[in-house]
């Protein structure tokens, strides 16, 4: 197992038996401590993720270049009904935007602009268009759909996470 994979582990296991050190003092509330990174996916709301996601996910704070390689394995790890699930989400927020899945298709080189036929490339290439040219929208598919999360290993990845987390989820003792 690689330093970095060691170093994500052990951040979503501090994270997940409440071992943070808090970045302000948010009252505990024993009903958000969890048990592990599938246990906070699961009871946790999407509003709960998208405001501990703030500003931690942006190309400002995590250069594309860091975060592109990070997707690309992550969307590779998932399984292919919650890949598709990623990229319905992905389209319903740039349909919304005014960018048609034909559009991107074209726009960005995908294989299909079928939601249920894209490959693992195709997902990953329509989160890293999305986190580059639309972080909003990206941040807002990682709170619907936080399993990529799970996968990502880059240490500075997991960093900005386990701050935006330790900040969300408040001081345990």
């Amino acid at each position: 197992m690689s330093s970095s994979e060691q170093y994500k582990r052990q951040i979503m296991n501090d994270l997940a038996q409440g071992n943070v050190e808090s970045l302000d003092d948010a009252p505990v509330d024993p009903s958000k401590q969890y048990q592990n990174f599938d246990d906070f996916a699961q009871r946790t709301t999407t509003d709960e993720r998208r405001q501990m996601f703030g500003k931690s996910l942006h190309p400002d704070r995590i250069p594309t270049s860091q975060m592109e390689p990070e997707l690309q394995k992550a969307i590779a790890q998932i399984k292919p009904n919650e890949r598709d699930d990623v990229a319905r989400s992905f389209f319903k927020h740039f349909k919304q935007r005014g960018l048609d899945e034909r559009h991107l298709e074209q726009q960005i080189g995908l294989s299909t602009h079928h939601a249920g036929r894209m490959s693992a490339d195709d997902v990953s290439k329509l989160a890293s268009f999305a986190y580059h040219n639309h972080p909003d929208i990206f941040k807002e598919v990682l709170a619907e759909q936080p399993g990529i999360l799970k996968f990502l290993s880059n240490p500075v990845v997991a960093a900005v996470l386990g701050i935006a987390a330790a900040k969300w989820l408040g001081h345990h003792k």
